[in-house]
């Protein structure tokens, strides 16, 4: 079902994988508390579960609510967020070792999104990835989306994009494992 922004704001989402515009591609998502939902993003990617998600939050106090020691990505998170930019931390216990595949960190960004951060300031943190199938390109314009009605419960209609994916930088080892826009 494709609903526009202000009506998904009306529905309860915490068990419901949708899919929605942030500020660089289209993104499937789930709460971190939606173990089932992250496993069919997993499976409707056709994602190797060895590869972890990152999380999507609206602010730093959900930040702070899945990382510990924020202080180690305070200054460079304050200079791009939100923004383009992916972090990794190490997290919390809240956050399943299914989102990071096992891994005792979790790469976690604030968008430049008005309706991701809408979407997230009522429904967030989210477990989100980009739209697309494992090796293809990340989905930027809406009516690709589509494609995926059937597989999601809801699509938030949206614009087309034109970033590159996020940079990704480990805060923890101090390098970076994606390079997007953002230069560090």
């Amino acid at each position: 079902m494709i609903l526009k922004v202000d009506e998904i704001l009306k529905k309860d989402i915490s068990n419901k994988v949708i899919i929605f515009e942030t500020d660089t591609v289209y993104g499937i998502g789930t709460s971190i508390h939606n173990l089932d939902g992250i496993r069919q993003i997993y499976n409707i990617k056709n994602r190797d579960f060895t590869k972890p998600l990152a999380l999507l939050c609206a602010n730093l106090d959900q930040v702070k609510s899945v990382v510990k020691n924020y202080e180690i990505g305070e200054e460079i998170a304050s200079k791009f967020w939100p923004g383009a930019l992916t972090l990794i931390f190490e997290k919390k216990s809240k956050v399943d070792d299914l989102i990071t595949s096992g891994f005792q960190t979790v790469g976690v960004r604030i968008p430049k999104s008005e309706t991701a951060l809408k979407i997230l300031e009522k429904n967030g943190p989210m477990a989100v990835t980009s739209l697309n199938l494992s090796t293809e390109p990340a989905i930027v314009k809406f009516e690709e989306c589509l494609a995926y009605e059937k597989m999601v419960d809801y699509i938030v209609f949206g614009i087309d994009l034109n970033s590159p994916s996020s940079t990704v930088y480990d805060l923890i080892n101090k390098k970076i494992l994606r390079q997007g826009e953002i230069k560090i």
